[in-house]
């Protein structure tokens, strides 16, 4: 059974910093592409960054030179390091894995609870 658990969401102020975490069980994070993913209340789910099994990562527009995603492939777990957050970038935050090495299908079979990031002015 695979599982993602997301931590170190919480209250920054604007220009911040936080590192989010995923660990995932049953999971071979090595070999996957996982992703974050980001959703505010009323809005759809945008797609925050993606790493691949070679670890070539992709960033939305919105958070390019400012969040980095990594993977520990020991450790198994997924990484996003934040920094000059903005209040925009409050939302809900989720670790998603995929079954497939590229990141290119956009298909995410497992997620995570997701947790809060909240950036004040």
């Amino acid at each position: 059974q695979v599982q993602l658990v997301e931590s170190g969401g919480g209250s920054v102020q604007a220009g911040g910093s936080l590192r989010l975490s995923c660990a995932a069980s049953g999971y071979a994070a090595s070999r996957n592409c996982m992703a974050w993913f980001r959703q505010t209340p009323g809005k759809e789910r945008e797609g925050v960054a993606t790493i691949n099994s070679d670890g070539v990562t992709s960033y939305a527009d919105s958070v390019k030179g400012r969040f980095t995603i990594s993977k520990d492939n020991a450790k198994n777990t997924l990484y996003l390091q934040m920094k000059s957050l903005k209040p925009e970038d409050t939302a809900m935050y989720y670790c998603a894995a995929s079954n497939y090495w590229t990141c290119s299908r956009n298909e995410y079979a497992y997620w995570g609870q997701g947790t809060q990031v909240t950036v004040s002015s």
